[in-house]
């Protein structure tokens, strides 16, 4: 598509490119904000099962992954009421990119690990973070590009329902029921521990303990 062609919404007004552009940006911020709360979520509830459905309950990559899908569909919910009629294939790009964030962030995390393990025996935080704002940044492009395409119609939208319907009760009872597979394993220290999902003892991994 030409860059200058004027894409319209089933109305027959102009997609609003700089609209979307804002809230895009704006997301970014709110995402990163939330996932870093949601991150000390669970030991400041006490513990407490319920949070476990949103924040993380171990050190594992998908428990991260946890962190930046929840404040992203709320994001997605508020956004939707601001700009449905101004876009096109609202939930079915909010779907995409929900999907692209934890894919971009996977594949970031575990590359760079895969240099810095064998050179320093060690990640970094500040890389850690930092693929975490890679895979945002991944989701809110794919859902930008997507919402000022051409409408691609009902049967997208719909999947695009589903897709975030399921990823949303895999995020939900994930910590309850965890697969046997690596992303859901404690990573504490750049090791795999062996637990997954709600652990027993926090003892050792405590960060607000009063000191």
């Amino acid at each position: 598509m030409p860059a200058d062609e004027v894409v319209l919404t089933p109305a027959g007004e102009p997609v609003d490119k700089r609209a979307v552009l804002l809230w895009e940006i704006a997301a970014f911020f709110i995402i990163m904000i939330g996932a870093s709360a949601l991150h000390f979520a669970f030991e400041l509830s006490g513990f407490s099962e319920p949070f476990a459905v949103f924040a993380s309950v171990n050190e594992s990559t998908f428990e991260h992954l946890k962190l930046f899908f929840w404040p992203a569909l709320i994001v997605a919910l508020v956004e939707h009421a601001y700009i449905k009629d101004k876009v096109n294939n609202y939930w079915w790009g909010k779907s995409l990119a929900l999907l692209a964030t934890p894919i971009a962030i996977i594949i970031s995390f575990y590359f760079y690990l895969g240099i810095a393990l064998p050179l320093t025996g060690s990640g970094y935080l500040a890389l850690d973070i930092g693929t975490g704002a890679f895979g945002v940044v991944v989701g809110n492009i794919v859902a930008y590009r997507v919402l000022t395409s051409p409408d691609r119609g009902r049967r997208r939208r719909n999947l695009g329902v589903a897709i975030i319907v399921v990823l949303a009760l895999i995020m939900a009872v994930a910590a309850f029921f965890p697969p046997d597979f690596f992303l859901f394993e404690n990573f504490f220290g750049y090791e795999f521990t062996g637990e997954s999902g709600i652990l027993p003892d926090y003892t050792p991994y405590l960060v607000f303990d009063g000191r």
